[in-house]
C-alpha cells in the first residue's frame, strides 16, 4: 500500500506523507467489541509521571483483538478492514457461522470477504492460525505466542513477521523481526502471514502538530537546560556533557545502557540475541 505525498505548500507539508487508506473498507468500529480506554498522560496509578512527554492527543477507544485465536475448526469471514487507533496494524473484523464477530490482526493480502479460520490441520495461508508443531518449517508468520494459552505477544506490528526455522526437543527456534533467534514451546499458536501496513514505516510525521494529535508532547534537550534541571545543562554557549557518558536527568546512563536482568528466566531460550551476541 503505498504512501500520499503531499505538495510543498507550507514546510511542514515538505516532508509530510501519510498511509493510502484506501484498502480500508469500514469507518464506525463494531460497538461491541469496544471498551473505554482512559488517558493517563505517562502517570503511574500513583498519579506520578512515570513517562515524561505525553498527555493530549484524540480520544481512542479500544478495539478488543482475539490474540488467542481458541475457536478451532470455525470458518470466519472477513467483514471488513479497519483503522486501530491503538496499533500500527489494520485489524479486521471477522465472523464465524454462529453470528459471533470478533477482531483479529489484518494480514497482508486478506480482503473481505476471505475465510480465515483456526485449528491443528488448517490451510497454511495467510490469515490462518495453528499450533507451531502443524507448520512447516521456513513458513512466515505472525501474532506468536510465547507460553501455549496465553495469546500472541511477538510479530504483532505493521509490516512484520517471524520465520520459522526449526522444531526439536518440542520447542520450535523462531527468527524474530529484530534478527534474534529465539526458542518458542512448539505448542504456541502463530498465524499465517505478514502483519498488514506494510509501508507504515515510510510515512513521515512532517510537522510537530501531527505529533501531539498521538499524544506526544513536546520534549526538550538536556543540554539547553539549566544545570539545575538536567546534568547536561549550564555552561557558557555549547558546551559538552562534561561526563563519560550521556545520563537520563537524574544521572543514570542512557542511550545503550543495558537495563536486561542478568539472570533473566528466559534467557535459556535465546539461542543469539539481536546484536548477533
Amino acid at each position: 500500500m503505498p504512501t500520499i505525498n503531499f505538495k510543498p505548500t507550507t514546510a511542514s507539508r515538505r516532508n509530510m506523507s501519510v498511509i493510502d487508506y484506501s484498502v480500508l473498507t469500514k469507518k464506525a468500529p463494531e460497538k461491541s467489541l469496544l471498551a473505554p480506554k482512559k488517558k493517563k498522560s505517562g502517570r503511574n496509578s500513583y498519579g506520578r509521571i512515570t513517562v515524561r512527554h505525553r498527555g493530549g492527543g484524540n480520544r481512542k477507544k479500544y478495539r478488543i483483538i482475539d490474540f488467542k485465536r481458541r475457536k478451532f475448526d470455525a470458518p470466519a469471514t472477513v467483514l471488513s478492514i479497519e483503522y486501530d487507533p491503538n496499533r500500527s496494524a489494520f485489524i479486521a473484523l471477522i465472523q464465524y457461522e454462529d453470528g459471533e464477530k470478533s477482531y483479529i490482526i489484518a494480514p497482508e493480502g486478506v480482503k473481505v470477504g476471505d475465510t480465515v479460520v483456526a485449528g491443528t490441520a488448517v490451510d497454511i495461508k495467510p490469515g490462518n492460525a495453528l499450533p507451531l508443531e502443524n507448520i512447516p518449517v521456513g513458513t512466515f508468520i505472525h501474532n506468536v505466542e510465547l507460553y501455549p494459552g496465553k495469546g500472541a505477544q511477538l510479530a504483532r506490528a505493521a509490516g512484520i513477521m517471524a520465520q520459522l526455522m526449526a522444531k526439536e526437543n518440542g520447542l520450535a527456534l523462531l527468527r524474530l523481526p529484530s534478527g534474534e533467534l529465539r526458542n518458542v514451546p512448539i505448542s504456541c499458536m502463530a498465524t499465517i502471514g505478514q502483519v498488514s501496513n506494510i509501508d507504515h514505516e515510510n510515512m513521515k510525521i512532517g510537522k510537530a502538530g501531527r505529533k501531539r494529535h498521538m499524544g506526544w508532547r513536546p520534549t526538550v534537550r538536556g543540554s539547553v537546560m539549566n544545570p539545575n534541571d538536567h546534568p547536561h545543562g549550564g555552561g557558557e554557549g555549547r558546551a559538552p556533557i562534561g561526563r563519560p557518558g550521556p545520563v537520563t536527568p537524574w544521572g543514570k546512563p542512557a542511550l545503550g545502557y543495558k537495563t536486561r536482568s542478568r539472570h533473566n528466566r528466559s534467557d535459556r531460550f535465546i539461542v543469539k540475541r539481536r546484536n548477533g551476541q
